[in-house]
């Protein structure tokens, strides 16, 4: 019953945009969020790339077409979950967090600007605070996503990370923008939101060493989407994000497909 009740309300969720003759989501406008994984897959400098092999691909002994693939990859590279057990313990798992929290309405902050001559910029309360006086104020249950621009670099490793080497090494070149732990304390006090995405490869900034943000969200099972991918075909509000990642099974996170469904369309 609990199962049911949950598709329902999902299945309300995501047609409350559309009218009573006009449900058919395939031929609404939407927005893929996600990076393809292949060979240039961008990852942590200390995690295994992603890895693609062909098993079989061809015509078989009985004349039809067949075609198989095995996939390598660790949880955390590409467009992908962290799960709150990522950074915080007794924290809901990939598998245990809910539908429901996946699938919401997306407000969209623009910091390309603060970056500007700083890619190690952090996103300050202030962002926040000039945005909703623009737009009102982030409405409960929405998915908060940070638009760095820095999609714009992938899969150049250089660009993107700072960095192309890989190993403990390159930890210490990282290079990219983040939220500011002092903005991910104020949102979770003040702001009821679902999930927190961000263009980058981590929700810290590129040279972070306690991963506060990752931390404050965790703690109060906020999941998080990075490495998402463009985030500039997306208004400031009014879009529907539905975020499936790998259900993995005691994971702290996963492969992530992403999209979102533009308003009016």
């Amino acid at each position: 019953m609990r199962v049911f009740l949950i598709l329902t309300g999902l299945i309300v969720l995501i047609l409350s945009s559309c009218t009573p003759d006009d449900v058919d989501l395939s031929q609404k406008t939407w927005v893929d969020l996600t990076h393809p994984f292949n060979d240039e897959t961008l990852h942590w400098p200390t995690a295994e790339p992603f890895q693609f092999d062909t098993v079989f691909a061809g015509q078989t002994d009985e004349t039809f077409y067949y075609e198989s693939h095995r996939i390598q990859t660790e949880e955390h590279v590409g467009t992908h979950l962290d799960a709150p057990i990522h950074f915080y313990e007794d924290r809901n798992r990939t598998h245990e967090i809910p539908l429901e929290q996946l699938i919401g309405p997306a407000v969209v902050i623009d910091v390309r600007e603060q970056l500007m001559d700083n890619r190690d910029y952090r996103v300050k309360t202030e962002v926040i605070e000039d945005w909703e006086s623009e737009y009102g104020e982030i409405p409960d249950g929405s998915i908060l996503i940070f638009h760095t621009g820095f999609g714009q670099y992938w899969p150049d490793a250089q660009q993107y990370m700072g960095t192309t080497e890989t190993g403990e090494e390159a930890l210490a070149e990282l290079s990219f923008p983040g939220i500011h732990h002092e903005t991910a304390e104020w949102l979770v006090e003040n702001r009821d939101i679902k999930a927190v995405g961000i263009d980058t490869a981590s929700l810290d900034y590129g040279q972070s060493q306690e991963f506060k943000s990752h931390q404050i969200f965790a703690e109060q099972n906020i999941p998080g989407f990075e490495n998402l991918a463009n985030l500039e075909e997306l208004p400031a509000t009014g879009s529907q994000i539905v975020a499936m990642p790998m259900k993995i099974e005691r994971g702290s996170g996963g492969p992530l497909r992403i999209a979102a469904m533009l308003p009016g369309s």
